[in-house]
C-alpha cells in the first residue's frame, strides 16, 4: 500500500475526531493552503469544463450504494456524526499521483440528511503533495479554488497508535488540534513529525447550483492571502 494511503488509513478516525471537536486557534499552524492566482485567459471556461465532467460523472453515485459497488469505501467509518463522509477510489488516489483525470476524482463527498440517509454534495480530488503551484494551477485553476493541505503534524509513533487520543492542559497531544507544530516539540513527547502529512486536496461542491463562490468555496478558502507564497495558513477549523 501506498505510505501516505496507509498513514491516512491508521489515523482516519482520531484525526476525524479531533476535526470534528478541537478548537479552531490550533488549526493555523497545520493547514497551507495555496495562494490565489490573478485570472488567466480560459480559466473559468477551464473550471467550468471540469465542474460538467465531474457532474456527470459522479451523478450517478447519488445512492451511496452503487459508490460502495464500483469499489469507494467510506473513510473513517467508526466516526459517527461526521459533517461531510468521503467515500475513497483508493485506485483514483493511486491514479491521481500521475495525471489528473476529472472524470475520476479521488473521493464523494455525502452529507448526512435528518432522515439518516447520505446527499451526494460533490467530489475530492488529490495530487502529489510535491506537486508545485503550476502544476496544482493545471489541474484547477488557482484563480478559481484553492488546494490545502495538512501539514506539521505531531504523531503517535507507529507502535504506539492508540496515543493518538491523549491530552496535556486540555489539549490534544497529537494530530491537527495539537499547538505542537515542530519537530523538536514533537519528539520532546516521543512524536513522529509530518511536515507534510498528506498530499494536496481541493474540495468540489459540485451540485452547489451555479454560482462559483459556492461550488468552488469549501470552509478553507476564505482564509487564503492572495500573493502569499508558497502558500497562505487558514486559521479556521479542520476539515
Amino acid at each position: 500500500m501506498l505510505p501516505w494511503l496507509a498513514c491516512a488509513l491508521m489515523l482516519a478516525e482520531p484525526l476525524q475526531a479531533q476535526m470534528r471537536e478541537h478548537a479552531p486557534g490550533a488549526a493555523g499552524a497545520h493547514l497551507l493552503v495555496t495562494p490565489e492566482r490573478a485570472p488567466a485567459p480560459g480559466d473559468s471556461a477551464r473550471a467550468a469544463a471540469l465542474l460538467a465532467t465531474l457532474r456527470g460523472a459522479i451523478d450517478k453515485y447519488r445512492d451511496v450504494r452503487v459508490a460502495e459497488a464500483d469499489g469507494f469505501r467510506m473513510f473513517a467509518p467508526k466516526v459517527r456524526r461526521q459533517r461531510v463522509y468521503h467515500y475513497t477510489d483508493r485506485r483514483a488516489a493511486l491514479l491521481a499521483l500521475f495525471r489528473f483525470d476529472p472524470a475520476r476524482p479521488t473521493s464523494l463527498l455525502y452529507r448526512p440528511q435528518p432522515d439518516g440517509t447520505l446527499e451526494l454534495v460533490g467530489a475530492m480530488y488529490t495530487a502529489p503533495r510535491g506537486a508545485t503551484l503550476d502544476q496544482l494551477d493545471e489541474r484547477v485553476p488557482l484563480s478559481v479554488a484553492h488546494w490545502h493541505q495538512h501539514v506539521n503534524l505531531c504523531l503517535p509513533a507507529w507502535r504506539e497508535r492508540g496515543r493518538m487520543l491523549e491530552q496535556r492542559d486540555g489539549q490534544p497531544l497529537f494530530g491537527p488540534g495539537s499547538p505542537i507544530a515542530t519537530r523538536e516539540a514533537c519528539e520532546a513527547v516521543g512524536g513522529r513529525f509530518r511536515e507534510q502529512a498528506l498530499g494536496w486536496m481541493i474540495h468540489v461542491n459540485a451540485f452547489a447550483g451555479d454560482d462559483p463562490a459556492a461550488i468552488w468555496g469549501e470552509p478553507h478558502r476564505h482564509a487564503a492571502m492572495a500573493g502569499s507564497s508558497p502558500g497562505a495558513r487558514d486559521s479556521s477549523p479542520m476539515p
